[in-house]
């Protein structure tokens, strides 16, 4: 990683639960995510009846310097969540047909992906110690942006801008106006055409 940036590990838990509805037989969701998990695949974790939490598997956490005011507004939510996009795959992986693809815990990436129709995108709340980790890596990188306020530019708008509407008008209150026929000009019935 370069030196502005920094990664970790996180396990992502999907749980499988029975559908609610006749079109969907199961539910799949992500549910929470595993700081430091070493690498797995669709391990089952925890079985309730038809419900099964399995650790799909491990992708990395990366946090870059540039992005420190995205994680801080993640960090300034209700609920600090990393956002896990799932999408789904056509090999045959039990239990489910889905690949974990990305994490992240940018809010501004959490919403690209959510205008993303093909993704399945979870919120998922993170642990006290990834919400200390983010926050520590912000506080160490953030930069405040000075707001610097735009200045007119020192154009002239009183002299004559030349180019600007019909030559032919001789008119300044109305460069826009269409010409006049010249008195002296051929109509359609004078030249033999139509009007």
């Amino acid at each position: 990683m370069p030196p502005n940036a920094t990664s970790l590990p996180l396990g992502i838990v999907i749980r499988k639960s029975p559908g609610v509805t006749r079109w969907a037989a199961w539910n799949w969701k992500a549910v929470a995510v595993l700081p430091g998990a070493g690498p797995e695949s669709w391990k089952e974790l925890r079985r309730d009846g038809e419900t099964v939490e399995y650790h799909a598997g491990t992708i990395r956490l990366e946090l870059h310097r540039t992005d420190t005011e995205a994680y801080l507004t993640t960090l300034a939510g209700r609920t600090p969540s990393v956002c896990v996009v799932m999408r789904p795959t056509e090999k045959p992986t039990p239990p489910a047909n889905l690949e974990v693809v990305f994490v992240t815990a940018s809010a501004f990436e959490a919403q690209d992906y959510c205008d993303n129709a093909e993704d399945i995108v979870e919120l998922v709340p993170m642990p006290a110690g990834l919400v200390a980790f983010v926050q520590e890596f912000c506080d160490t990188h953030h930069e405040e942006e000075v707001f610097v306020k735009r200045r007119r530019d020192r154009i002239r708008t009183d002299r004559q801008e030349n180019g600007k509407g019909d030559s032919r008008i001789r008119q300044v209150s109305d460069v826009y106006r269409a010409p006049r026929r010249a008195a002296n000009a051929p109509t359609g019935a004078d030249t033999g055409t139509d009007g």
